[in-house]
């Protein structure tokens, strides 16, 4: 097994990191992030290189679209990555301009720019996608201090121009769905990880570095593990198409792995990392939205159960 990135993933890491140093980042997140928007300017930079075709590339393919999602997210790209990159194209649905919304029933929230999108797709129960256009008024954006503009989307019977996919088709986009939240964790925890991991070789505390005390290095190599565990997970559910056990494994572990490594970051780095004037929080913060998102990590292990032995979990 080949554990190196190819040619083609490590020409792709480097075109797609020169566009997100450009339209993306810290400084542009905060900016951003005062007026909750979202970021056509990337979104359309993204398009105009061809990043956003990458699942159906007969050069690259869904794992491309996954490491394209992991990289966006490192970034704090303000955009909907995962239905662009992953659940239009696995639907065969054509490519849409602006935020889309997810959503696992008619009545669902809070959802992520969910006040600034006119499309939604829904997975319901009977095993069909109903893909549509918002009304304008079944948005209610809510409170968030969890670095996306977060609203409540509720669809009362206005939902425009709804068509039904085929059969099977709500199977598909969750699965392709969890395997795109876990891409975005994944970027977000790994700059976590590397923050901390720079913040205790420069702090010193009686005159040696705070990396230095073997118990902050078992508890950053334990974090290390669970990170790598969730790639790899992540990575092999996406190049083998998203089956369905694999995508609930690969969020399952990645959302218990998210929830460890934001305790410990933060307990790490102490109160410098609760600030807003320093760079953690805008992924921690981030990752809590991910958290929650799919109904949580409760969820994902049911839904690994459910697919592993074939009846609801209790």
């Amino acid at each position: 097994m080949d554990f190196e990135r190819s040619d083609t993933q490590r020409a792709l890491r480097d075109a797609l990191g020169a566009l997100l140093a450009r339209h993306a980042g810290t400084a542009r997140s905060r900016e951003l992030a005062v007026g909750g928007e979202y970021d056509h300017a990337l979104e359309s930079a993204l398009r105009d290189g061809g990043f956003l075709d990458l699942f159906g590339d007969p050069g690259a393919g869904p794992l491309e679209a996954v490491l394209a999602i992991e990289q966006i997210s490192a970034e704090l790209g303000a955009i909907t990555a995962v239905p662009h990159l992953l659940v239009l194209p696995a639907l065969g649905l054509p490519p849409l301009e602006g935020p889309v919304v997810l959503a696992a029933r008619a009545a669902a929230g809070p959802m992520r720019y969910g006040a600034y999108a006119d499309r939604i797709l829904i997975a319901g129960a009977d095993g069909h996608v109903v893909a549509g256009v918002l009304a304008a008024d079944d948005a209610t954006p809510l409170p968030s201090a969890f670095g996306y503009p977060l609203a409540r989307v509720a669809v009362r019977g206005s939902l425009r121009h709804a068509h039904k996919l085929a059969p099977g088709s709500s199977g598909i986009m969750v699965n392709w769905w969890r395997l795109g939240v876990s891409a975005e964790a994944l970027g977000m925890m790994q700059k976590a990880l590397d923050l901390t991991v720079q913040y205790v070789k420069d702090r010193k505390v009686f005159k040696r570095p705070l990396g230095s005390f073997q118990a902050l290095q078992h508890r950053l190599a334990e974090l290390s593990v669970l990170v790598e565990g969730s790639r790899w997970l992540t990575y092999e559910a996406a190049y083998h198409g998203a089956a369905e056990e694999a995508a609930a494994v690969a969020s399952a572990q990645t959302m218990a792995a998210l929830h460890r490594l934001t305790r410990e970051t933060h307990q790490i780095m102490g109160a410098i990392g609760l600030t807003r004037e320093h760079d953690l929080h805008l992924w921690t913060l981030r990752m809590q939205a991910l958290r929650a998102e799919l109904g949580g990590l409760r969820e994902h292990r049911r839904a690994v159960a459910e697919s592993r032995w074939g009846a609801a979990a209790v």
